[in-house]
């Protein structure tokens, strides 16, 4: 079949068109590859279904060549998908859907509904280590002895110039993240557990809070669970370049989180200067910005 004909045809591909797009993917001339390559591309996510299978070819070439087109293509459909989320949601939007949402842009095949079973599990591991328990700083030394002792979830020096440490999937693989990853793990456990639990975005710092009948409990996740107290947190704001503010230790909304967790993200791009990814966050920026 001419290479012309394959690459001009606007109709959807028939079977042997296939064939010969994918035989001609391991062509050597590397003219043929990109204008084959963009034909494949033209047909959309469509042409993920066909191709797949063939990124389990014996042959290393076609093998490589596959799997790099497929994994284009999903990431811009997740793009797409994410980016449609920041600017149809408010503030109130669902942020672990968006966590997932957008730990699919960097990372199209994950199991979401797996990693949200952890949780689960995470969880119900929890609920019955608590029990009845009412009393905050036990439920919170339960928390921090499950989660950083038993879990061995930490710290990851390196979040500034680290994106594995900002999607969520990742954090949970490895155990470790950034202060508004590991944050909003805590998050999301304490909304399973219908506990007092909220989001407190410092600026350079992000922090949990857990809200008692008579006391505000901060938790330093990021180090280890650590309990901080109102006068903790002033006193860190005071001798810190941003000063105090009441609206630095009030909760933040699960949209300026994920707004935030973009923004971190975009910031760790910027210094890796890795600049495709740094205008696809740009683009979440601007749309949960608005």
């Amino acid at each position: 079949m001419e290479l012309s004909s394959l690459c001009k045809t606007k109709s959807g591909l028939t079977a042997g068109q296939k064939s010969a797009l994918v035989e001609l993917l391991t062509d050597d001339d590397q003219s043929v590859y990109w204008a084959i390559r963009e034909r494949i591309l033209a047909c959309g996510i469509e042409a993920v279904s066909w191709l797949r299978p063939h990124t389990l070819s014996r042959d290393r070439l076609l093998r490589q060549r596959a799997s790099e087109i497929v994994r284009y293509l999903t990431r811009q459909e997740s793009d797409n998908r994410f980016l449609g989320f920041c600017l149809s949601h408010g503030e109130t939007l669902d942020l672990e859907t968006g966590a997932w949402l957008l730990a699919q842009t960097q990372y199209p095949d994950i199991n979401i509904a797996a990693y949200q079973a952890l949780l689960d599990s995470y969880a119900a591991d929890l609920r019955d280590r608590l029990g009845g328990q009412i009393l905050p700083l036990r439920i919170l030394a339960e928390i921090n002895d499950y989660l950083f002792r038993e879990l061995s979830l930490e710290g990851d020096p390196d979040h500034g110039r680290d994106p594995e440490s900002c999607y969520l999937n990742r954090v949970i693989d490895r155990r470790k993240g950034s202060p508004i990853a590991l944050c909003a793990v805590y998050w999301f456990l304490g909304r399973r557990l219908r506990l007092p639990v909220v989001g407190i975005g410092m600026p350079g710092h992000f922090l949990c809070r857990y809200q008692g009948a008579n006391e505000a409990y901060f938790v330093d996740v990021y180090h280890k669970g650590r309990l901080l107290t109102r006068a903790d947190c002033i006193r860190y704001l005071q001798q810190s370049t941003h000063g105090f503010q009441e609206s630095f230790l009030a909760p933040v909304s699960p949209g300026r989180a994920l707004l935030r967790m973009c923004s971190n993200l975009h910031q760790v791009y910027s210094r890796l200067n890795l600049r495709e990814e740094c205008a696809r966050l740009q683009r979440y920026v601007v749309a949960l910005a608005r």
